[in-house]
């Protein structure tokens, strides 16, 4: 079992699924969502995320059609995101586990729209957009 939380500590959850397909986003709209180079996610069954905490804290945010991003009103953290695209499967933000991960990520993707000033210098796979079909 995983456990996460937000900066402030008000939002909390727990995941009974393996975390797999961890990809690293480059898209314009994760690096907005999380102010920096890339947002590290990965897919878990929604009946395997639970919130245990601070579902009063969660705002939405659609990002674009059918996308929704969830994140605490206390303290900005982004906390996971869901997609009409893949209904019963919720992405998790990988930077609020507080449990260790135990594996690295498997692939980057959207690199055609990273960021200018920083450099991937990792082995994993690259996908230039959408068709690692994970995001």
């Amino acid at each position: 079992m995983h456990k996460g939380s937000c900066l402030c500590g008000g939002v909390q959850y727990e995941l009974d699924a393996p975390l797999t397909e961890i990809g690293m986003c480059h898209c314009g709209m994760c690096r907005k969502s999380s102010g920096t180079a890339f947002a590290t996610n990965a897919p878990v069954p929604a009946e395997k995320f639970r919130l245990t905490r601070g579902v009063e804290l969660l705002s939405a945010y659609t990002s674009s059609p059918g996308k929704q991003r969830f994140f605490c009103r206390a303290c900005g953290s982004p906390v996971y995101s869901k997609s009409e695209k893949k209904p019963g499967v919720v992405r998790v933000r990988l930077g609020l586990l507080d449990t260790p991960v135990g594996r690295r990520p498997d692939y980057h993707f959207f690199v055609d729209a990273k960021a200018d000033w920083h450099e991937i210098t990792d082995d994993l796979p690259q996908h230039p957009g959408f068709e690692a079909g994970r995001a």
